[in-house]
């Protein structure tokens, strides 16, 4: 029960562990499932949004599968280690949530349609947790990247409360912060249930729809 209790408390800069300078070896730059980069450089005209939904084999496979996502990447943000290990951010002392790289072509798929994906893909008024997976690494947490993401995320949230509200749920805890550092997960996390297609990773989806990125919304 301590160790419950202590995983799901966000941990402070000044007690973070100190990690490394070097990014973690092994990261491959392609995507396993259709070749495409996952790190820079991207083609010209693509943007990258950042989510964290729970545990990140799940959720990757969500937006690898979502029409027009050039790629994908596991990884880990909201926290203050630098270049932490997956060891590391389970040990709730990092402050990374389990979160996802999603580079897309705006001229095929908004961000108000990834969005809506995410909101749809899991629980996000669960705090600290998805499911029977406990502790900070697994809030829900939509990282921006200027002005319009951060608009766009704050004002999807507020339409899948109204939806929420309505089916019973509580208060939606998802993190909205601007991106810091993304570091990429070890290469095995890297689309992982596709290199192993019976993998634990449930997607804790609601079943509430979220209007956004809808005509006319």
């Amino acid at each position: 029960m301590f160790f419950s209790r202590a995983k799901t408390q966000p941990v402070t800069a000044a007690d973070a562990l100190t990690g490394r300078t070097e990014p973690l070896p092994g990261i491959p730059e392609v995507h396993a499932v259709n070749g495409n980069r996952i790190q820079p450089p991207f083609p010209e005209g693509l943007q990258t949004a950042v989510f964290g939904a729970g545990c990140f084999w799940g959720v990757e496979k969500v937006f690898w599968e979502t029409p027009g996502v050039y790629s994908t990447a596991a990884g880990y943000a909201g926290g203050h280690t630098p270049n932490p290990t997956y060891e590391e951010v389970c040990s709730a002392r990092t402050g990374h949530t389990e979160a996802v790289l999603v580079v897309f072509d705006p001229a095929i798929l908004s961000y108000d349609r990834l969005l809506k994906e995410f909101w749809e893909e899991h629980d996000p008024t669960q705090g600290m947790r998805q499911g029977n997976d406990i502790g900070t690494q697994y809030r829900s947490a939509v990282y921006t990247q200027g002005p319009d993401q951060e608009a766009a995320a704050k004002v999807s949230r507020d339409l899948f409360q109204e939806r929420l509200t309505a089916a019973g749920y509580g208060d939606i805890t998802t993190e909205i912060a601007p991106l810091g550092d993304f570091f990429y997960a070890e290469g095995y996390h890297q689309q992982y249930l596709y290199k192993v297609p019976g993998g634990y990773c449930p997607v804790n989806s609601t079943g509430v729809s979220c209007p956004v990125g809808l005509p006319g919304v």
